[in-house]
């Protein structure tokens, strides 16, 4: 069993990475894109989260809305929320779990090769955690990454990609 240092540190960066997910799943920045019209005044930035789409004005004026139905948003948007849930609550339980598997805890201390195992367990719930945010993230990306590149998409509604010239032809290019 590893000693009581690289456990606290092991815990910390996995606390660290929960509250993280946390961050990640409330804010409203997973797709940006934006509309710049004939003139700078009618500049829109659009962000589309888990839970809500909001819209920023060249003025500086922001409004959100909430996503009024579960059942009539996409599967990938739906998947991505599930995952981000079950990531949250497997971070919370490996938060308390690990707490009690600790060297530096008193609890459980009548039995080390319990208490190891229970550290284990901590250690593992953290992981399909971490496994179930970044099933979340990645295919939410793809999704996007998806729908830029199809050519049915119009090109005022694509996210947000800075475009630079190729040397070789002059032609645009990622």
């Amino acid at each position: 069993m590893a000693n009581a240092g690289l456990q606290l540190l092991g815990y910390f960066l996995a606390l660290g990475g929960w509250i993280g997910s946390i961050c990640s799943a409330a804010l409203p920045q997973w797709k940006q894109s934006s509309y710049a019209g004939d003139a700078i005044i009618t500049a829109v930035g659009l962000y589309e989260g888990l839970w809500m789409s909001c819209a920023s004005q060249s003025t500086g004026q922001v409004q959100c809305k909430l996503h009024d139905s579960l059942l009539s948003l996409d599967v990938h948007l739906q998947a991505s929320r599930a995952l981000m849930v079950v990531s949250i609550l497997m971070g919370f339980v490996g938060v308390i779990v690990s707490v009690v598997g600790m060297k530096c805890t008193k609890v459980g201390d009548e039995n080390p090769v319990i208490k190891s195992r229970v550290a284990v367990a901590g250690g593992v719930l953290f992981l399909i955690a971490g496994l179930c945010t970044l099933t979340a993230v990645s295919w939410y990306a793809t999704q996007v990454t998806y729908e830029f590149f199809n050519p049915n998409t119009p090109v005022n509604a694509r996210p947000n990609v800075k475009m630079s010239s190729s040397p070789i032809r002059g032609e645009q290019c990622l």
